[in-house]
């Protein structure tokens, strides 16, 4: 079982950044990125692949979000520039042992963390 702990969430204007942490405990093929506005469906932001460093993001976030890895591969940051309001949600991030890390199919995910909140005002 992987343990994931996020961090970093919080309160930004519009236009603003934010990098959020997860911190994982265990061996794990990939890390993504969901999040979760109230209402709304869990969607998929990044994901990583541990073993090859590649990545994957939604179109949404694409030129303005980046996932990274520390190098301890202890830590998956999730890097947001250019922040909208529209990226105000619970940021989850959690594991999955695949050969491939493309794709958001929250199912497909085992292990979860418990979430950080990020909130973008005008």
């Amino acid at each position: 079982q992987v343990r994931l702990v996020e961090s970093g969430g919080g309160s930004v204007q519009a236009g603003g950044s934010l990098r959020l942490s997860c911190e994982v405990s265990g061996y794990t093929d990939c890390v993504g990125w969901f999040r979760q506005a109230p209402g709304k469906e869990r969607e998929g932001v990044a994901t990583f692949n541990v073993a090859t460093g590649s990545t994957f993001y939604t179109d949404s976030v694409k030129d303005r979000f980046s996932i990274s890895q520390a190098n301890a591969k202890k830590t998956v940051y999730l890097h947001m520039n250019s922040l909208k309001q529209e990226d105000t949600a619970m940021y989850y991030c959690a594991a999955k042992m695949s050969r491939g890390c493309y794709g958001f199919n929250p199912g497909a995910y085992t292990d979860w963390g418990q979430g950080t909140q990020v909130t973008v005002s005008s």
